[in-house]
């Protein structure tokens, strides 16, 4: 790849703006804009020369299929395709493609997760072109983002709901910049830059474990001798694989107009991080999913496999993927900047109080936002944020907030030169405050970081959670503000109240010890939810249901089928786990401890053969061992499976997820270090699964 013509193939895949204006009329041009950036009505002579336009576009790149390219609740894209030929009166083909068809599309939605919305026989869905995310090639097809919706027009997805979240936050962010005399302003939108963790290990590894293949993360495998004890993987030299790797993908994602823009290896071994730039939150939440299937597409073209579980490997780092939030206006300016005025600085005071008063409020709502079975494992433990939600703001935006609450000056620092003592090097301004890792919600800077999303889940709930909310704590504000007698005062009173009543969810210190979680839950009211079987259900307390349906972000229905589809992918994944355990023991690992301990034992009658008096100590101990631990690994297996087939009895996902965290969970991981024992007794020729040390360190 020549860096010299990034430029002339970015985006060369993507029916963006540079292709639009110069292939539409002005008129054409002026209106699909005006659709994008206000949301004006789409009328059927745009959409029909648009779609015209795109059609000969995608044919002279190649490409000779459609597809309406969504987001159901199974968490990863779907896409049905159609080829643009249409039969000519001679005999031959034409290559024809609608406004209707660009506009509207019916795939069938009876296989896809409903929650009860709707019978299984209840075949009909629709999907709807969302034109504020670009179209884009991909194999030879124009896959065209949509939302998708039943017969009824509940929300099949996850982009209609998010699209929902985004325009209440825009709707109640205007009233604000209104009070602030802003009417210039036409739109706010939030923004979004999702850094992805993922590991990488060899295509021959992967092969030989059944339970990364059904899973995605090993339900065996014992501790290797090194693992990340070192930390000299962390921003290390990229192994010359995995540069090749990275190279291709980088390539291949920038001709989708995907902002790749950082690259590195992570703590663990086989572990690294691939962060874009800040996208509108639809078009980032539709670029992250593109680039989870990228990301392994690319793998398998090198002779890799790109992990995506959360914790693919116990005892080692696992992945996340940070959501760098932030509000912006159509002009340009970031709501979570401070200001050069007194003013301006006012009003950033507001959108932060709104937005602490949005997490304190709806803590439950951002923790449920990322819970799966999967980002269970991996949350609470030292690589990833505990499941407590909690805000850092830093040492002097701190200060800044206790001197307000307090009516109190706030004498502030300047900003301290960093000088490294070494002459050569230049001295530069030190940030006004630290970044702290094991926070959940942290500002840095003029964002805020949500540290608690799992790598492989999709970023859309997270974003729509935090936009509703954050557009609840405005329109309170709103509604306050716009009635008040003397604006000014009532503003700062807003603020102040706003630190004193919610200064319980503002935390700065370290966020993995056992006193945090003794004074978030038991000092502060935090809540804590470890699991998601604790946490989900709370999708249907009544204020979240208030808040959520009185911006229209989904309905009733639509909030009470989510929390069955959750809690039921919940349930699904642990039993697919707990078979895949049970057949890997079963078929794998207890005849591999049958045959190396019959090995043992036959070793020790030629021995006696040759010499009656020979002792055998250590040949008769591992029989031993090892025969009594094939007799535990038999006696927890079988009491593992009666354990899932009594799940059956379960009479809905809530009852059936907490059979899970209370027994099941325990039982296989009782199976697991009996496993994990053995693995370290038999012999390397007999053990039929690849180690840990053999998957982290395969690729070269």
């Amino acid at each position: 790849m020549e860096t010299r013509k990034v430029p002339e193939y970015f985006g060369s895949m993507v029916f963006d703006d540079r292709v639009m204006r110069s292939v539409l009329s002005d008129k054409v041009y002026n209106s699909i804009r005006k659709t994008i950036d206000e949301g004006a009505k789409l009328e059927k002579d745009v959409a029909d020369s648009v779609a015209k336009a795109m059609r000969d576009w995608a044919v002279e790149k190649g490409a000779t299929h459609f597809t309406h390219w969504f987001q159901p609740e199974t968490g990863v894209t779907a896409e049905k395709h159609d080829s643009f030929i249409e039969p000519s009166p001679d005999g031959s083909v034409i290559m024809e493609f609608s406004g209707k068809e660009l506009i509207q599309g019916e795939p069938d939605a009876s296989s896809f997760p409903t929650g009860g919305l709707r019978a299984t026989f209840e075949a009909r869905g629709y999907t709807a072109w969302d034109p504020t995310s670009y179209a884009f090639i991909k194999d030879k097809t124009l896959c065209i983002p949509t939302a998708f919706c039943s017969y009824g027009g509940e929300a099949l997805d996850k982009k209609t709901p998010l699209l929902r979240s985004m325009e209440a936050l825009n709707k109640q962010a205007l009233r604000i910049l209104k009070l602030f005399g802003n009417d210039t302003v036409k739109y706010v939108h939030t923004s979004v830059g999702p850094e992805q963790e993922y590991f990488l290990i060899t295509k021959e590894m992967y092969d030989k474990r059944p339970d990364l293949k059904y899973t995605g993360r090993t339900l065996f495998g014992s501790k290797p001798p090194k693992g990340q004890e070192m930390e000299d993987h962390y921003f290390g030299v990229i192994k010359p694989k995995v540069k090749e790797y990275m190279d291709d993908l980088d390539q291949e994602l920038w001709k989708l107009g995907i902002l790749a823009k950082t690259e590195h290896n992570e703590v663990a071994p086989a572990q690294h991080e691939l962060a874009p730039i800040y996208a509108k939150t639809n078009i980032a939440t539709d670029q992250n999913q593109l680039m989870m299937e990228i990301m392994k597409k690319v793998a398998s073209r090198h002779g890799l496999v790109c992990l995506l579980h959360e914790k693919p490997f116990a005892g080692v780092n696992g992945s996340g993927k940070h959501n760098n939030w932030s509000i912006s206006t159509d002009t340009g300016v970031n709501l979570l900047s401070p200001g050069e005025t007194p003013y301006e600085n006012a009003q950033f005071l507001l959108f932060l109080c709104a937005v602490i008063k949005a997490v304190d409020d709806y803590q439950d709502l951002l923790r449920l936002s990322v819970a799966t079975a999967g980002n269970d494992h991996r949350l609470g433990a030292n690589e990833a944020p505990p499941a407590i939600i909690s805000m850092f703001l830093g040492d002097e935006l701190s200060a800044i907030l206790e001197a307000i609450e307090n009516g109190t000056p706030y004498n502030g620092k300047e900003k301290n030169m960093i000088k490294l003592g070494v002459d050569v090097l230049p001295a530069f301004d030190r940030d006004t405050t630290d970044r702290n890792r094991t926070s959940p919600f942290a500002f840095t800077g003029n964002k805020f970081e949500f540290r608690s999303l799992g790598s492989s889940n999709s970023i859309a709930c997270a974003n729509i959670m935090l936009n509703s909310a954050v557009a609840e704590s405005l329109k309170i504000y709103a509604d306050r503000l716009e009635q008040a007698d003397d604006f000014k005062e009532a503003l700062q009173e807003m603020i102040k109240k706003t630190i004193k009543d919610h200064k319980r969810i503002l935390f700065n210190g370290n966020g993995y010890t056992e006193e945090w979680v003794k004074e978030a839950v038991k000092v502060r009211g935090l809540s804590n939810y470890p699991t998601t079987p604790d946490c989900m259900p709370h999708l249907l307390d009544e204020k979240n249901v208030r808040m959520l349906t009185s911006h229209k972000v989904f309905s009733e229905k639509e909030l009470q089928s989510r929390c069955e589809i959750m809690l039921d992918n919940y349930c699904k994944q642990v039993r697919i786990e707990v078979n895949t355990q049970l057949q890997i023991l079963r078929r794998m690992i207890l005849p591999a401890i049958e045959e190396y301990t019959a090995e043992l034992s036959a070793g020790i009658l030629k021995k006696k053969e040759v010499n009656q008096n020979l002792s055998c100590t250590y040949d008769t101990a591992m029989v031993n061992k090892l025969s009594g631990l094939a007799d535990d690994l038999y006696q927890k297996a079988e009491e593992l499976e009666q354990a899932e087939d009594k799940l059956k009895e379960s009479p809905d996902a809530v009852s059936e997820s907490k059979e899970i965290r209370d027994n099941i969970l325990s039982k296989m991981q009782e199976l697991r270090e009996m496993a994990d024992e053995a693995e370290n007794y038999v012999s390397k020729e007999c053990w039929p699964l690849p180690s840990y040390g053999e998957l982290l360190f395969s690729v070269k």
